[in-house]
């Protein structure tokens, strides 16, 4: 064997030796957190809130911890000798550290079903807020036209606005946009948001 080969062999060998010690020092820090989960830690159910926590002896046994979760991609707080973790990833990243698989797996189907539905119910809120937005609008619009109308003014309005006032008395519910769909010369949103807004004006300066 050439001089050259030796060195290239005795170089892979040296590679081989720093991963095998490295893979050890991480499962030793692994198997340190294990320990102290196993020891005095706890998660909370999470249906209810995201919450893990591991109670230590001192100071220098937290800031050790603390290092070796960084270290590992787990990011944790602390309070006086504890330390905590409130995000769900997080969480998820700390049970598959120590190897906690089955607890990995449950944790993110209720992780997902709960954002999920958090998801459907910013939806809906959104959903009923712009309801609520357009029922209140369209009374204002509503009660600016019958003025009109029992004032005889209505009479005198442009074409373009007794359109558009008629078809919002014949459609109360209907959002700005399908209003401007159904007039002779479809408009935009802003454009049937003017006209209306004429029309209040309109009442409003009328005695």
């Amino acid at each position: 064997m050439k001089i050259k080969d030796i060195n290239f062999v005795l170089i892979q060998e040296q590679q081989i030796y720093v991963m095998i010690k490295e893979k050890l020092k991480e499962e030793n820090a692994k198997a340190m957190i294990r320990g102290a989960f196993m020891g005095s830690g706890f998660v909370n159910n999470p249906e209810k809130e995201y919450h893990l926590e591991v109670d230590l002896k001192n100071q220098k046994n937290l800031e050790e911890l603390v290092h070796i979760l960084q270290q590992l991609g787990v990011y944790a707080k602390t309070f006086q000798c504890s330390i905590y973790i409130k995000e769900g990833e997080e969480i998820s990243k700390f049970l598959a550290l120590i190897g906690a698989n089955k607890a990995v797996m449950q944790f993110e189907d209720i992780r997902i079903q709960k954002e999920l539905r958090g998801k459907v119910n910013r939806l809906v809120n959104c959903e009923t807020a712009n309801l609520n937005k357009t029922i209140n609008a369209s009374i204002q619009q509503i009660s600016a036209i019958k003025k009109l109308q029992k004032t005889g003014k209505f009479k005198k309005l442009e074409q373009k606005l007794k359109e558009i006032a008629i078809l919002r008395l014949e459609n109360p519910d209907m959002s700005l946009v399908e209003l401007g769909k159904k007039l002779k010369q479809p408009l935009g949103k802003s454009g049937v948001n003017y006209r209306l807004k004429k029309i209040i004006e309109i009442a409003e300066n009328c005695q």
